[in-house]
């Protein structure tokens, strides 16, 4: 009798999961559907990113990319993906069809780019190579970029906001698990093969995996669950200073999430890099520590999307920012792939409640009618930082070395830290009002 016990309350959890829970269980089941599909389009979509994420530095690398070229990469994606930021929420203000936008940008030609890097090196020889595989990287960037604001939007209007820690937490959850799987599968197979082969093969099956993804994300019914608010404003440079008037608690979490991400995107690209070419640790070896990022922070999500929805994300994010900033200083101390596991470990919870919390504090930051063209602005600010982190990184490691990184990192980290506490305030939750069909 307890074992039927414990089956029926495992089944009755998994079949709540990809509805973010028993909250779920509550909503229309226009809803509910939606939800599944996002649900599963998350799942896919980590699998591949992960790939993605983990390898494409070593795989660039091992085409005969260098420190700063690698660097370079990251830095470029940055400054292309805020210009396709811009151009993205204006396509979503003008034309809509937000979900047609990330399928075709995001879903198809984004992931047309990962298909290409399979082929690289037997199309190409030679010093052109390693530019060439940078170019298609950071054009699956832009084009994933290009569809960010369009896919905000759809994010906005397909989960309740009274829900969405919850359901982010069972999302994010699932996702964990699907990156940490094909994280390990893909280092083993890259270890498996000589040269880039193993490369090419992970590649291929986060191309497959990034379809599988768009398939479900094309499966959202989007446009009878919110009834939009007011008029849309286009977005323009011009515009900027309008939109942002009137909004003090956007401008400061922009502010602040930029200065965030410089810090964090100083020592960011490199730490692949320095495991491979510094502490001589194999793929297979890079892939188990970023398991352990992933395996500590499903413990958990469930817990955090929760205290989100009760205590409010900013005072979850401060906490998780506060303790950020000592992941770096430990890595100066690392020499052996468990002291990167132990940190991973220790990084992954704090990580965890960063990511899902920054997330909600930011959509719930955003006036509901303008969903485009703020996410495009406050990602704009991002990914500029993340560029100037990234040049800024490169050459400090070129002159320094990665030591002087880790430092500089953390520095900043703290600042950023004080200034999100001094000036960001947890946001009024608007009413949306949802309606079935």
């Amino acid at each position: 009798m307890r074992i039927s016990f414990y089956v029926r309350k495992i089944s009755h959890w998994a079949s709540d999961l990809p509805v973010g829970g028993v909250w779920g269980r509550s909503v229309h089941e226009f809803i509910q559907k939606n939800l599944r599909w996002l649900w599963f389009d998350g799942l896919y979509a980590s699998a591949s990113d992960n790939i993605i994420i983990n390898f494409i530095s070593l795989y660039i690398l091992s085409l005969g990319a260098s420190e700063f070229q690698i660097g370079l990469m990251s830095s470029i994606s940055s400054f292309l993906a805020a210009l396709m930021l811009f151009f993205g929420a204006v396509l979503a203000e003008r034309i809509g069809h937000h979900k047609e936008i990330v399928v075709l940008s995001g879903g198809l030609i984004g992931r047309l780019c990962i298909l290409m890097l399979v082929f690289v090196p037997i199309l190409f020889h030679g010093a052109s190579v390693v530019w060439i595989a940078i170019a298609f990287s950071v054009l699956r960037d832009g084009f994933n970029n290009l569809a960010y604001p369009a896919w905000m939007s759809v994010i906005n209007e397909t989960i309740p906001i009274e829900g969405r820690g919850r359901y982010f937490g069972s999302r994010n959850f699932v996702m964990g698990i699907a990156g940490m799987i094909t994280t390990l599968a893909a280092g083993k197979i890259i270890t498996m093969f000589v040269h880039q082969t193993g490369y090419q093969i992970v590649m291929a099956a986060a191309f497959v995996l990034g379809l599988a993804s768009s398939y479900s994300f094309f499966k959202l019914k989007t446009e009878p669950t919110i009834k939009r608010i007011g008029r849309k404003a286009s977005l323009s440079i011009k515009a900027i200073p309008g939109l942002l008037r009137g909004h003090p608690q956007f401008v400061a979490l922009m502010l602040t999430a930029g200065l965030w991400n410089f810090a964090i995107n100083i020592s960011g690209p490199f730490f692949s890099v320095y495991m491979v070419q510094d502490l001589h640790f194999s793929a297979s070896i890079v892939g188990l520590t970023n398991v352990a990022t992933v395996l500590s922070g499903l413990l958990v999500l469930n817990g955090v999307g929760g205290l989100s929805d009760r205590l409010g994300p900013r005072k979850l994010q401060i906490y998780s920012m506060i303790l950020i900033p000592l992941l770096p200083v430990m890595w100066i101390f690392a020499r052996e792939p468990w002291h990167i596991i132990l940190i991973n470990i220790f990084g992954g919870t704090i990580w965890a409640a960063f990511n899902l919390t920054s997330f909600n504090l930011m959509l719930n930051s955003i006036p509901k009618d303008k969903v485009p063209s703020y996410s495009a602005l406050y990602q704009i600010m991002v990914t500029l930082s993340l560029a100037l982190g990234a040049m800024l990184g490169s050459a400090l490691i070129t002159r320094f070395g990665f030591y002087v990184l880790l430092i500089a990192s953390a520095v900043v980290r703290v600042i950023a830290t004080i200034l999100f506490a001094r000036l960001v305030q947890e946001p009024v939750k608007e009413v949306i009002e949802v309606v079935s069909t």
